[in-house]
């Protein structure tokens, strides 16, 4: 790996090198961040393949080069609008693009149209030169047009590019995104693996941020400073600086020392320069942050450390002692002076204010709280065990049969000790053929349905117990076909007092198929002009009976 990323690197600046008189613009880098990047390439996911081939890549743009950076799908399943402009374009970025790559979580939708827009209004694409670089393994899931919105951006824009990296897509796949390029003058690149997309990169990013030699500038003068402002963070009182992963926000102070006009947000080790005045400048971190008050004079220099007072806490969530941890499980952290607390999923590792913290952790219907005290400067790493065993539910027609794996199959969980009303407190329920629960140790009851068959099965979990539940429903399948019927109607054939027969299911149709408890039903078909026949039939437990009714 380390020849391949000298490898790049060496294309990168031979680039820069030896293409001048291009025109400099700015940059925004757009990557898929949805639930598909988690697919593999040579045994190795694709989001990990594109994180690391970002970093190598940035590692060799100059730091005067200005890129931004967005993600789509990396907070929300489901979305279409979970578009985030994370880094705005700025001089320096490639550290804050990397760490953003390497913090994101792949679980959503695929809204590039809607992503590429908002990227191109960023660049203020319709007033300066400007390039967007789309990285997608995937196709638009959001109802949005690629190839439309190409002509709106290149009629629109001035001097506006899209440059379109297909990550893992096939030919007839790239197709439907290269019209987004194509439609602006821009590249449409096929990476089908690891070295593919390193090259696509340091085509799209490389070439974006080509400039000529810039004229010769009047050399400063001696006694002005490069810089007048260059602040550092710690987590404590003593600590190494952070250089990663934090942020500062600077305000202009308003007369009364509050926040005024917004003036940027950086990240990182910052160094820039701010004209005479008033400041309140908001040191950020993970879940901490400070604000502190600055003055700033004509002439002097700047060197605020600021101390957030915070720890950091990993937490490995598991559902019983040894397990694995558990990607899914809910880490909801209720640190010191949050109102509402924070919530991760899986392996969590976060910057928190001092003091203890109190974490929530969640897998299935199993729960457990645990109160953790977290000192400035330490880093806390604890698993947290939730104490649940886990079982897959699955129904047969009889035991040692078919499993039921149509439509119509339902399952629910509840305590088995009844209330003092008789009826039982429901825990959990799913839908489908090996439906999954995670519950913590004691006595339930599943019931499981399959149409209009239902059957109650005791059963206990223990902590760390993988288990199957096989219920055995014994029940048939009757198939009914009912020529010229407006309705097929299941009773069961015996009456009541009152001569009347339990409606048992109902089709509006001349076909009604159904899962059914053994047993004799009476079947009957009605048209639309009221007449009706009837008939019966036997259901066995295991087998398919199919009756017609003329």
């Amino acid at each position: 790996m380390a020849g391949l990323a000298r490898g790049v690197a060496a294309a990168a600046l031979l680039l820069w090198m030896t293409t001048p008189g291009l025109a400099a613009d700015r940059v925004v880098i757009v990557l898929d961040a949805s639930g598909s990047m988690w697919a593999q390439i040579d045994g190795k996911p694709k989001l990990e393949i594109a994180r690391e081939s970002l970093r190598t890549v940035l590692q060799s743009v100059p730091a005067d080069r200005e890129i931004g950076f967005m993600a789509y799908g990396h907070r929300e399943k489901g979305s279409c609008e979970d578009i985030e402009l994370i880094v705005p374009p700025q001089a320096g970025s490639a550290a804050a693009v990397s760490a953003a790559a390497d913090s994101l979580k792949f679980i959503g939708k695929t809204p590039l149209t809607s992503a590429v827009k908002q990227a191109a209004e960023a660049l203020k694409y319709t007033e300066d030169k400007a390039t967007v670089i789309l990285i997608t393994d995937g196709l638009e899931t959001c109802k949005g047009d690629p190839c439309a919105l190409g002509k709106e951006l290149r009629a629109a824009g001035v001097d506006f590019t899209v440059n379109v990296v297909g990550f893992g897509l096939t030919a007839d796949e790239g197709k439907q995104v290269a019209c987004l390029a194509d439609n602006t003058g821009g590249k449409y690149i096929q990476a089908s693996d690891e070295q593919a997309l390193q090259d696509a990169l340091v085509e799209t990013i490389a070439a974006a941020a080509l400039e000529p030699a810039p004229a010769p500038q009047p050399a400063p003068e001696p006694e002005k400073p490069e810089f007048n402002f260059m602040p550092a963070v710690v987590l404590a009182e003593g600590g190494d600086p952070v250089s990663e992963g934090n942020s500062w926000e600077i305000y202009k102070a308003s007369s009364n020392g509050t926040r005024g006009d917004y003036v940027t947000t950086e990240y990182g080790a910052y160094k820039g320069n701010l004209e005479p005045g008033g400041y309140l400048v908001v040191a950020r971190y993970g879940e901490a942050r400070t604000e502190q008050k600055i003055k700033v004079e004509a002439g002097q220099v700047y060197k605020p450390l600021v101390t957030l007072n915070a720890g950091t806490l990993i937490i490995h969530p598991r559902p019983s002692e040894g397990a694995d941890v558990a990607d899914g499980a809910a880490v909801v952290i209720a640190y010191p002076g949050v109102d509402t607390p924070a919530t991760y999923y899986g392996d969590t590792k976060v910057v928190l204010p001092a003091g203890d913290q109190k974490v929530t952790v969640r897998i299935g219907q199993g729960e457990v709280t645990e109160t953790i005290p977290l000192t400035a400067g330490r880093i806390v790493d604890k698993d947290i065990i939730v104490g649940v065993g886990h079982v897959v539910a699955n129904a047969y027609y009889i035991a040692g049969g078919d499993k039921a794996d149509g439509s119509g199959i339902g399952f629910k969980v509840f305590k088995a000790r009844k209330k003092i009303d008789g009826t039982r407190q429901e825990v959990a329920h799913a839908y489908g053929p090996d439906s999954k629960f995670d519950l913590p140790p004691d006595d339930y009851v599943l019931t499981a349905t399959v149409d209009l068959a239902v059957v109650e099965q005791p059963f206990s979990v223990k902590a760390g117990e993988h288990q199957d539940l096989k219920v055995a429903i014994n029940a048939g399948v009757l198939a009914i076909t009912a020529p010229g019927a407006s309705k097929i109607e299941i009773f069961d054939p015996r009456k009541d007092i009152n001569g009347n027969r339990k409606s048992l299911g109902y089709a509006y149709d001349e076909k009604y198929q159904a899962a059914l408890p053994a047993g004799d039903y009476a079947v009957v078909a009605e048209r639309l002009d009221n007449s009706s026949k009837e008939s019966t039939v036997t259901i066995k437990a295991g087998e398919r009976a199919e009756l017609t009714v003329q």
